[in-house]
């Protein structure tokens, strides 16, 4: 026991003149959880009362660790100057520079201007121009707050947060790191811009597992994508995530990607977005809208490639024009530049104006000049004589 009290005697050399029982008192009560008879006995010796132990709290140039029973460390922490409180539960740390530490292991480095450090090992708190980097995902987050709970493992880094990866930025009022499991959650007013697509995600809440590269937000999210700093396309959805391996953004519930080019509509409960390949597919239900020409197509599944401006729908299918004008079949191909339409398997054309239906095998035809040719098996014609 004597020479683990020089030891740490020697650990605070550099301090402000205090007596050696203020010392021992303060690294035993802040080492590792260990209190022992020999620092009590100390702490009432005659030469050293008790007053002048509270007054003299105060040290210069400090090494400040914490361990678990197993002496597994917590924290080293590195303080221009630790001042305690008078009950030795907390110690007030000025310029903290240190690791924290998680099963034995340093996972993250830290800067601050002020700090407050817990006897009890439990929490760690800094406050000020808060730096906490990630070396193992190579992530980086600052903030003006920050606490670390150890036995939870739970790193939370608040107020004006902003995150730096090589995959992403991300902005958000809180994070919360665990790095057992592997995930960053973001919290509050979140944007998080993945940099090689230049999509952008926003919502309350947006969890990124680091190990997997997924972002996923439970709740309503929103997607938008960019060229040249302006919004070209933009999904809304009630919620979602996005693969930054492969830059497919998956929406779910009450999904819509509205797109610029073509100016086309995507609505469905089930839509993956793949912004590198400009390509849309829907496993449900899934209704397409030109908006210039006014033409719906809906379907059971789809699927859009929108730089070839093509649209395969499957089951189901109906195709609606602007004059009410109708086709529906099992399958149909649709030439969005040109508006031709290639319907195949129970096809039914129908117009209004003049009234006809036409119904086969096969149908080829612009919904939008009332323009349909149906073949294949029987066809049957029916004209409608107006009144």
């Amino acid at each position: 026991m004597k020479n683990n009290i020089f030891q740490q005697f020697f650990m605070f050399s550099r301090c402000m003149a205090a007596p050696l029982v203020g010392v021992v008192l303060v690294t035993l009560l802040f080492g590792c959880e260990q209190r022992t008879q020999t620092a009590e006995t100390v702490a009432q010796a005659p030469s050293s009362p008790p007053q002048q132990v509270q007054r003299d709290l105060t040290f210069n140039d400090v090494i400040l660790e914490q361990s678990d029973k197993q002496g597994k460390l917590f924290w080293k922490v590195k303080s221009k100057q630790a001042t305690y409180s008078k009950d030795r539960k907390t110690a007030q740390v000025e310029n903290p520079v240190g690791q924290l530490f998680q099963d034995g292991k340093p996972v993250y480095d830290i800067t601050a201007k002020t700090g407050e450090i817990q006897q009890d090992g439990a929490k760690l708190l800094l406050k000020g121009e808060i730096v906490a980097k990630a070396p193992a995902y190579n992530l980086v987050l600052r903030g003006n707050e920050l606490e670390w709970q150890p036995n939870q493992d739970l790193l939370i880094v608040r107020d004006r947060l902003t995150g730096e990866h090589p995959q992403m930025q991300t902005v958000a009022q809180e994070a919360r790191v665990r790095s057992r499991a592997g995930i960053v959650e973001f919290l509050d007013g979140v944007q998080a811009t993945a940099k090689e697509s230049n999509v952008q995600m926003q919502t309350d809440r947006l969890t990124w597992q680091f190990r997997a590269q997924k972002l996923i937000g439970d709740r309503p999210i929103k997607f938008d994508r960019y060229q040249n700093h302006k919004i070209t396309d933009r999904g809304t959805a009630g919620r979602g995530e996005y693969d930054l391996k492969t830059n497919i953004a998956t929406l779910a519930q009450n999904a819509q990607i509205s797109l610029q080019e073509p100016p086309l509509q995507v609505n469905g409960n089930s839509l993956k977005w793949n912004v590198e390949t400009k390509t849309v597919i829907a496993d449900q239900p899934v209704r397409v809208v030109q908006r210039q020409q006014q033409v719906t197509v809906s379907g059971d599944r789809g699927r859009l490639e929108t730089e070839k401006q093509v649209a395969y729908m499957n089951g189901n299918v109906k195709g609606v024009g602007q004059k009410q004008q109708t086709v529906t079949s099992d399958a149909l191909t649709w030439y969005i530049e040109t508006q031709q339409m290639e319907a195949t398997g129970n096809v039914v054309y129908q117009q209004f104006q003049p009234p006809a239906t036409l119904k086969g095998q096969k149908a080829v035809g612009k919904l939008d000049a009332q323009n349909f040719v149906v073949s294949g098996g029987r066809v049957s014609t029916q004209f409608v004589p107006q009144p």
